[in-house]
């Protein structure tokens, strides 16, 4: 027997993207089905999970703090970040429509949803020898992706036509319907009760997802800049971000894109409390942490610092033996900059408790590092470096790191501290200086913390690899979110919002994305889905 159901529109998945089009389609008073193959307590998909940064230009919060910011200069910082291939039309326009309208369909959208904003913008992938952010347009949610999800879903809950949405969760999309060339649904199977069912609709908006939870499709379509895939990649994506639906659309003739060009971060560690296999937690990594490989060198030339060059950084990992990495650092840095990418390990925020959130602010967040070297594999602690490299080498995946070798590399780097700034000749050093000149990041950064510091201990070594986050490419849609096939027309009934249309015409970011374009690339395209749906 197979349940059949019909409405105006059905969305599949409840991420942020999903939950948005919801919203949108219910103010048009549509009979809206949506569908998420996870269970109702996870709705709200990998957005629940995040920081909740968002990019975003000319805001109030940029305003007033100084910051000097418009469309045509986010426009020509994100030109140099993505380059774009010369046939990318529709990753192009989208790009441009992002930077001019985010402030009226992001965040005055989410303002009048009770989503409040962190005073103080943060500024990352400033760029290395790519120019990017030129100005600071990270705003990062107060409540973190946790707090956006709820109100959204609050929203969503309490809407005045909320009788016109149905959700169902544990429900697994395999296809959609076609009738006459237009897409009329989608079929799939209820997992709960190991039923078939049936959705007939006008219009059909995949929301999914990428590709990143399943690791087998992370290696197939792996970047050829980055080599071969490493042998250890964790996983920081959805669990069912598994590109099913790409698959299922592309098979009915819809253009599938750049699903090589993936947003991965090369500071991943294992998850101390795994959820899911290969479970990893997105570091955010310690700037004044010595960054060396399997072999106790430094990976350079140039010295990997986060918040210049996320890909840059990826790619450095991979060529470096056994693409994974090391930081070495001491606790008193940890204490200070250590920070983990998502809600879970960010209480203060995610729970919108301001002293508390002072508190770390100045004091750094002892009880993080705790948590991580009891708990995380990937922690190493010791009071001297012999002891250090004596435990790093008993986890160093069949490579030996060389004491004499990370001594030296050490000991160079505190020296050149010990003399004073007018002579710091070291580009880690100098991009450390920069860091902590915007207000933004002084009171997260050490002002130049030796390492091998007696009085800064014990040592810390953290095991890193890459992990798998986000997919950049995906379905190619025109500015309607309407999915488009190989000859670039509109396959009617059919439309793509988030992750799963490259966060906008398969690959609105090219090779690189300024950061915090995620959520709002997901909110932007399933805004204009819906849009496109009740006008028709």
């Amino acid at each position: 027997m197979t349940n059949e159901y019909q409405c105006d529109a059905v969305i599949v998945g409840g991420g942020v993207a999903g939950i948005t089009a919801a919203i949108e389609l219910l103010d048009a008073n549509q009979q809206v089905i949506l569908l998420d193959r996870d269970t109702e307590a996870n709705f709200g998909g990998l957005a629940k999970e995040s920081f909740g940064g968002m990019f975003m230009v000319n805001t109030p919060e940029q305003r007033r703090t100084g910051i000097k910011d418009s469309p045509e200069l986010a426009l020509h910082d994100w030109l140099h970040f993505a380059e774009f291939d010369p046939e990318d039309k529709w990753p192009r326009a989208w790009a441009e429509c992002y930077v001019h309208e985010s402030l009226e369909m992001i965040y005055h959208w989410l303002k009048d949803r009770g989503v409040r904003f962190f005073p103080v913008v943060h500024w990352v992938e400033r760029g290395l020898y790519t120019p990017g952010n030129s100005v600071p347009r990270f705003h990062m949610v107060w409540g973190t992706g946790h707090g956006l999800i709820t109100a959204l879903i609050d929203h969503l809950i309490s809407h005045p036509n909320v009788q016109n949405l149905r959700c169902l969760f544990e429900h697994r999309v395999d296809d959609v319907l076609l009738k006459g060339g237009r897409v009329v649904g989608c079929v799939g199977l209820d997992e709960t009760h190991c039923q078939q069912f049936q959705i007939l609709a006008d219009n059909t908006v995949v929301a999914t997802g990428g590709i990143n939870g399943c690791l087998e499709k992370v290696r197939q379509h792996w970047d050829s800049e980055w080599q071969s895939a490493p042998e250890t990649i964790l996983n920081g994506s959805h669990h069912y971000s598994d590109g099913r639906l790409h698959e299922a659309v592309s098979h009915h003739g819809a253009r599938v894109t750049h699903l090589d060009r993936q947003w991965n971060y090369a500071a991943g560690v294992h998850h101390p409390r795994p959820k899911r296999d290969n479970h990893g937690l997105s570091l955010v990594p310690c700037p004044s942490a010595l960054w060396v490989n399997a072999l106790g060198e430094r990976i350079g030339p140039e010295p990997m610092v986060t918040g210049f060059d996320t890909r840059r950084l990826v790619t450095q990992v991979c060529q470096q033996p056994g693409q994974f990495s090391w930081q070495i650092l001491n606790k008193k840095i940890a204490i200070k900059e250590l920070a983990v990418s998502g809600s879970e390990f960010n209480d203060a925020i995610k729970n919108k408790d301001l002293l508390a959130f002072l508190k770390m602010a100045v004091m750094g967040n002892e009880s993080l590092v705790d948590d991580l070297t009891r708990h995380c594999s990937d922690f190493v602690m010791a009071d001297s470096l012999e002891e250090l490299v004596e435990k790093i080498n008993q986890q160093n995946q069949g490579f030996s790191m060389d004491l004499s070798t990370l001594n030296d590399e050490l000991q160079t780097y505190d020296q050149m501290i010990d003399r004073g700034k007018t002579y710091l000749n070291d580009d880690q050093l100098r991009r450390i200086a920069q860091l902590r000149h915007y207000r933004g990041n002084r009171l997260r950064t050490c002002k130049y913390q030796k390492i091998l510091d007696p009085k800064a201990g014990p040592l810390i070594a953290i095991r890193e690899f890459i992990l798998s986050r986000k997919s950049l490419g995906g379905l190619q849609t025109n500015l309607k979110s309407q999915v488009l096939n190989h000859q670039g027309e509109v396959i009617p009934g059919l439309y793509a919002a988030g992750e799963a249309s490259g966060f906008g015409g398969g690959g609105i970011h090219g090779k690189r994305t300024l950061e915090g374009t995620f959520l709002g690339g997901c909110i932007l395209t399933a805004r204009k889905s819906a849009q496109a749906i009740v006008n028709g």
